[in-house]
């Protein structure tokens, strides 16, 4: 009898992929065995030729909602089958290989079990299977076994049991299979459990009622499922009189409130020092979404995926809370992706916040005693439970923007997942990139695959340092990878960079250094899969901040490169940073930056005396800044986009003083563009084109005159801020044309953090297909530094299969 040997990779282990293989086996009348090892899952299979071939053909038409197949490999088998049946036997153990799935989102079949008051998992809030659930949140190494996670501390009950060891349950396998017998237990607590003296503490935020603290439940309460109910029950009736819980979820702690509530939201601000940044926001449903804020089709297939993202959506209709989104037009919405969190929104029915519980920047809180040493003082009460969180996984946030969703932040939902490399990349040494310095998350090359871990944060945080370095080791550890070479950003002064080298120092690695503004070109190349071979592209990256060469600081750039090089031919005109760092938190700082290097300040301040700006500038301790600009004090030129937007921004008054966030000027700007954006158009003649050297330098003299002439004149700002943004996205457009008239190059990739204004991305990328154009923008990976580690690690894969010197330190 002919057989045939199947090695199945890619998601294919903790996804119900083997029980898949077995009801195929049985339709086709085959015998054989199915098995997870190191490399994902091998099939060995006999029968006639022609089942064995259906069978072969119609896997990759049938796989389960979570698997994602990257290669079949069929071989030949000798021999005969030694047994008549199809059977799923043992995982076996080896060099890591396999690709871990995403945590998953509740599915409709245990939604349904938990809401069906005859099935034993009613209300059951950490119902799951092989569609849903926990998944990397919980391993601790590979082959996906329930042994190798943190449900290895709970033994199934004999039900669960029978679930788990049956083929044809949904169950089957389910490494996180649990149930009210024998699973996780919830419990709640007071934040600080006060003494008689204190009575009834603490006092309501808002409501009417009084909650005493003696009615909740103070201790872990263990056993029955009514008790779980009622802590449900107890959480939402404290959130609707106003207090602040933490709710530990899936891979990790949420500080959650009622988002009616003004009160308790500027309270919740006031405790985690949070006090600008838009709060995310929980549903129950998209019925009551939509009385909040817009949502079209790509948005709802968005919120309703197993992914489960919050969604960055247009506000419409009823208002929240005052302190939910200060100063935005978008509301960032989630639907609830664990049963606690469907219970507990249904017993609540309004929105809740529910945002990262920790102190501002710092890691979120994953384990119950971090969260009561840190979250005291935050949180009044901490929902808590006893599964414990591996890996630590924030949610992953997305935004519709030019006709697609795009990732935001990656995390949750979509980490680990990995990307299979373009063609030309199958053979590359295995890379690990570091990442950036803010919105770090890092990668790993290997056998023609780019895994790019969760989002990890800002570097600058010592906490987050520790957990970046902690995660590496376990990335590592769970993947048996091994690099044969480091790559990291050319900025020095980056943390990542710094940890490179150490790993390099302590393992004799070779380092690849990879400039910034080409390591986002090579991650778009990436994600949309052009080949190694491929011919160079233009690409405009347009971000806050990234070391260029020979010191300078870029972040207006045009590029002509690949994977392996790429050549500079435009850029902004550099204006100094007065202050250096401090003009990032300062928006006014590049207002007179760019006020005194395009025009005399003191004609400037005589003929614009009446703008509201002018007087601004005049209590400011510009002397001071004059000199350190004459000297080159503190006072480094940059090209930056990021800092533009700033400038501009100051002009008309948003946020002049100081930003509270990384961009929060520029969002503003966008914010205040929107509603006009439709009814008008560029500032003509207002950029000019200029040679330097080698280079084509954008300035902006005409768009600084005609905007001080529109406040002047008394213009609407809202409709200055749409010219404003007409006018960069047609500049752009200009040089891009220029410079692909000048190199032959059509394709065309946008990228920098900048971009994620949906008003630039939308202007450009409309107008250069309308030239013909063929625009690349980054969707599965961030076009912000989160996405940053994919192309330093293309950048280097290539750099080191060619045997490239240029780039590398030895």
């Amino acid at each position: 009898m002919p057989g045939k040997a199947i090695r199945a990779r890619g998601v294919v282990q903790g996804v119900g992929f083997r029980p898949a293989i077995w009801h195929l086996a049985r339709e086709f009348g085959l015998a054989g065995s199915v098995w997870n090892d190191a490399e994902g899952v091998m099939i060995h299979v006999y029968g006639d030729a022609a089942a064995l071939e259906g069978f072969a053909a119609v896997i990759p038409k049938q796989l389960p909602a979570l698997a994602r197949l990257d290669t079949l490999e069929i071989t030949d088998l000798t021999g005969e089958a030694a047994h008549s049946e199809f059977r799923i036997v043992a995982s076996q153990s080896g060099r890591a290989e396999t690709a871990i799935a995403a945590d998953a989102a509740t599915c409709p079949a245990c939604l349904a079990e938990i809401a069906d008051p005859s099935n034993r998992r009613h209300r059951y809030p950490f119902t799951n299977c092989t569609h849903c659930g926990p998944r990397l949140s919980i391993v601790k190494r590979v082959p996906y076994d329930r042994c190798h996670t943190s449900m290895a501390a709970f033994t199934m009950c004999s039900e669960c049991q029978r679930e788990y060891d049956d083929p044809a349950d949904r169950r089957f396998h389910a490494q996180a299979n649990c149930c009210p017998v024998c699973g996780p237990r919830l419990w709640l607590e007071a934040a600080i459990v006060p003494t008689p003296s204190q009575g009834m503490q603490p006092e309501p935020l808002g409501g009417s009622g009084r909650w005493s603290v003696q009615d909740a439940v103070p201790t872990r309460s263990v056993g029955t499922m009514s008790s779980m109910n009622g802590i449900i029950h107890q959480t939402a009736d404290l959130m609707r009189q106003g207090y602040i819980v933490a709710i530990k979820g899936l891979g990790g702690f949420h500080l959650a409130c009622d988002a009616n509530n003004t009160r308790a939201a500027d309270e919740l601000r006031r405790r985690k020092r949070r006090y600008s940044k838009p709060f995310a926001l929980m549903a129950r449903d998209v019925d009551t979404i939509r009385h909040y804020a817009a949502i079209n089709d790509l948005e709802l297939i968005a919120l309703q995926s197993t992914a489960a993202p919050i969604v960055l959506l247009q506000a419409t209709g009823e208002q929240l809370a005052q302190g939910i989104a200060p100063g935005d037009d978008k509301l960032g919405f989630m639907l609830p992706y664990t049963p606690l969190h469907a219970l507990l929104l249904a017993e609540l029915g309004a929105p809740i916040v529910l945002t990262s519980g920790n102190v501002s920047d710092e890691p979120q809180c994953i384990s119950n005693d971090e969260a009561r040493e840190k979250l005291v003082g935050i949180a009044d009460f901490l929902l808590l439970h006893d599964r414990a969180i591996v890996n630590r996984l924030d949610d992953s946030v997305a935004r519709l923007m030019a006709g697609e969703i795009r990732l935001l932040r990656r995390a949750r939902g979509y980490a680990p997942e990995a990307l299979t490399l373009p063609k030309g990349f199958e053979s590359a040494a295995p890379v690990l990139a570091m990442g950036a310095e803010l919105k770090n998350s890092f990668c790993l090359l290997k056998n023609g695959q780019a895994l790019v871990s969760q989002h990890i944060g800002d570097l600058e945080n010592a906490a987050v340092q520790q957990d970046y370095r902690h995660t590496i080791a376990l990335y590592r550890q769970l993947h048996a990878f091994t690099p044969s070479c480091l790559a990291i950003d050319s900025h020095d002064g980056y943390l990542s960079n710094q940890y490179g080298r150490q790993l390099a120092a302590e393992t004799g690695l070779q380092v690849v250094s990879v400039q910034h503004h080409h390591a986002h070109l090579a991650a778009c190349l990436a994600e949309h899969g052009v080949d190694l071979d491929a011919p160079p592209v233009l690409a405009a990256i347009f971000d806050g901040l990234g070391l260029g060469e020979n010191g300078e600081l870029w972040g207006g750039e045009f590029l002509l490169g690949d994977y392996r090089e790429y050549t500079r031919l435009g850029h902004f005109q550099p204006i100094a940073l007065p202050g250096g760092a401090q003009a990032m938190r300062e928006p006014w700082r590049n207002t007179y930056a760019q006020l005194r290097h395009y025009f005399d300040w003191q004609i400037l301040q005589r003929d614009y005396a009446d703008l509201d700006i002018m007087p601004l500038l005049a209590g400011k301790p510009l002397a001071t800044l004059d000199t350190m600009l004459t000297k080159n004090l503190n006072s480094p030129l940059s090209s930056s986009c990021g800092r533009w937007f700033d400038a501009f921004a100051a002009a008309l008054g948003l946020h002049a003083e100081r930003v509270d966030y990384e961009g929060q000027a520029a969002i503003a700007l966008e914010v205040l563009a929107t509603p006009l954006f439709v009814e008008e158009q560029a500032y003509l003649e207002s950029w000019n084109m200029e040679r330097s050297g080698d280079f084509l330098v954008l300035s902006w003299r005409g768009l600084w005159q005609a905007v001080l002439d529109d406040l002047t004149r008394g213009t609407d700002k809202a409709s200055i801020a749409a010219r404003i943004h007409h006018t960069l996205g047609a500049a752009t457009v200009d040089v891009l044309n220029r410079l692909s008239s000048q190199t032959g190059a059509d394709s065309i990739v946008l990228s920098g953090g900048v971009f994620q204004n949906r008003l630039l991305l939308e202007a450009v990328s409309e107008q250069l297909r309308q030239h013909g154009k063929t625009v690349l923008s980054p969707q599965r990976y961030p076009m912000n530094d989160g996405g940053l580690a994919l192309g330093q690690a293309m950048a280097a894969a290539r750099s080191v299969s060619r045997g490239a010197t240029l780039l590398v330190d030895q």
